[in-house]
């Protein structure tokens, strides 16, 4: 139960961010889009944060034992 509930506490904050990037924006249309979509740089900025973000947690899970 316990390797479970790590392989789902990895998983639901990429998928978060996925799912909100993977909404339709059109910064032509409103100022309140996200200006990171017309980045050069924002795609691979994403991937960045996801593996940023999952390593973390992989090292906090690690040095706090639970695998």
């Amino acid at each position: 139960m316990k390797v479970l509930t790590i392989i789902a506490t990895i998983f639901i904050p990429p998928t978060f961010i996925v799912g909100v990037y993977g909404m339709n924006f059109n910064p032509q249309v409103s100022y309140l889009s996200m200006p990171e979509l017309e980045w050069q740089y924002g795609y691979i900025s994403v991937w960045m944060i996801i593996v940023l973000m999952i390593t973390g947690m992989l090292i906090f899970f690690k040095k706090h034992k639970w695998i």
